[in-house]
């Protein structure tokens, strides 16, 4: 899945975003584009818990 996160700016935003989805699933793959602000996400978490953990973690997102 892919997401845009218009809030996303720096390789800190990125560590955040990782950590907050590594909580979720430890073996997430997560790809930063900040040049795109899009992060590219595999998972087994449900996508509800994705969206959640992201806005929880200061970063809302949408489906890109």
């Amino acid at each position: 899945m892919e997401y845009h996160i218009a809030r996303m700016s720096c390789d800190g935003c990125v560590k955040t975003i990782t950590d907050a989805l590594k909580a979720l699933d430890a073996s997430s793959q997560v790809t930063p584009d900040l040049e795109r602000k899009t992060i590219a996400i595999k998972t087994s978490a449900r996508l509800t818990d994705v969206e959640a953990a992201l806005a929880a973690a200061g970063y809302p997102a949408t489906k890109s």
